[in-house]
């Protein structure tokens, strides 16, 4: 049992991180000096060359000026926003279409290194500079500008290779950790043994050189009665995904959700993206890695869903369906948007989702943002979106569809 001035100490401890954010609203002050140091340069450069004044080398010069003012305003960017994400607070940005890529993964290991190959760009550009003007740049200072900027190619090099081993110890050592019970897996009902019968293969895998997800062992014959018990439409694995089609996505987010620590976490995971970029493929293949890990899942589409909440709900019975999903630390709702829902049966999902919140994992795969679900749920949208996206991976698929693509082809051929 954990002592009470030592948790409350320990809390105490942790709230100091806000000290920090002043420093951040700092830096966001020092971008805007370098906004009003760009417009000044550029001003610069073009009264020169409007006068004439302005020879090849100056306005190279110039132009190299500006290139450092925006890529140190990009490195301020990276600090303030990478960094108060990692060592303050997290920025609610699920769902915003301009979220950037990096901030979903970011972690104090992957800021030092996009740190160190920014800084490694900014001092390209100086020495770039100095030998532009080669003839006003004396031969030490040609040199040591040298010697400094394979220092920071080292240094960055180093600081690269140091990041995988060490992300790959925390890892380790999480993995490590007992978890709080074992899994309780109850014998699946015979007439669930349907799910195997059916085993999808993707038409088409993606080359060994791209990033693939980490290969799980051999499942044993409990985690074959879990995934029957699933009710998944079709085995599909991540390894099998085809990750050259869609034109974007989070290669590395899926990798680490690959894991199935979302789960002990009691996160959730959203899967957005146009019809036929995979969504329910990266869906069944999380659920089939999360039987593998020890834990029960069920699998249905959104419609089946409502129906099966309506038939509770009908019966009288809607808490204890709700109790009985408990045993299921992973649900996944397949195919949000596809249909829309009348006020009642919203917020029957509204129910479900608080329910589980915070206690344990949904999987929902969407045609679109979370932003456009009252499209779907109505009023009940904002609520219900709140407490899903708290806690939640969101992934974004982009692309045409995979199905569409293959029967383009085979009409063209």
């Amino acid at each position: 049992m954990r002592n009470p001035t030592t948790t409350t100490l320990g809390y105490a401890l942790f709230a100091t991180r806000w000290l920090q954010a002043p420093l951040y609203f700092g830096l966001v002050a020092a971008q805007g000096v370098y906004v009003y140091k760009f417009f000044k340069e550029l001003w610069t450069l073009i009264l020169m060359c409007v006068s004439g004044h302005a020879s090849e080398t100056y306005v190279m010069l110039a132009v190299l000026k500006l290139v450092d003012v925006v890529m140190i305003a990009n490195l301020l960017i990276m600090v303030i926003v990478g960094g108060y994400e990692t060592f303050v607070s997290r920025i609610g940005l699920q769902g915003h279409r301009d979220q950037p890529e990096w901030l979903s993964h970011v972690n104090s290991n992957v800021l030092k290194v996009k740190l160190a190959t920014a800084i490694v760009g900014i001092s390209s550009v100086h020495l770039l500079q100095m030998f532009v003007d080669v003839h006003h740049t004396s031969r030490h200072a040609l040199l040591w500008g040298t010697v400094i900027h394979m220092a920071f190619i080292v240094s960055a090099a180093i600081l690269a290779y140091m990041s995988g081993p060490m992300a790959a110890h925390g890892d380790r050592g999480h993995a490590e950790r007992p978890q709080a019970g074992p899994e309780r897996v109850t014998p699946p009902p015979a007439e669930q043994d349907h799910g195997d019968q059916r085993h999808g293969k993707p038409e088409q895998q993606a080359p060994a050189t791209t990033p693939a997800v980490p290969r799980q062992q051999a499942p044993d014959a409990d985690a074959e009665a879990r995934i029957r018990a699933a009710r998944f439409p079709a085995r599909k694995l991540l390894e099998d995904f085809d990750q050259q089609h869609p034109r974007g996505f989070d290669r590395e987010a899926v990798a680490r959700l690959g894991k199935a620590e979302f789960v002990a976490a009691r996160r959730n995971v959203v899967l957005v993206g146009p019809t036929g970029t995979g969504k329910t493929h990266l869906a069944i293949g999380l659920g089939v890695r999360v039987c593998q890990a020890g834990h029960r899942v069920l699998f249905a589409t959104a419609a089946e869903w409502a129906a099966r909440l309506c038939d509770a709900r009908a019966a009288g019975r809607l808490d204890a369906e709700l109790a009985a999903l408990d045993e299921y630390p992973l649900l996944i709702v397949d195919e949000v948007g596809y249909t829309p829902f009348d006020a009642a049966t919203a917020g029957l999902f509204f129910r479900l989702v608080a329910h589980r919140y915070e206690r344990a994992s949904l999987i929902v795969t969407s045609d679109r943002p979370l932003g456009r679900w009252d499209e779907v749920f109505g009023a009940s949208a904002p609520a219900l979106v709140d407490r899903l996206a708290h806690h939640a991976d969101i992934v974004r698929l982009e692309g045409d569809s995979y199905r569409t693509r293959r029967a383009t082809s085979a009409w063209a051929d």
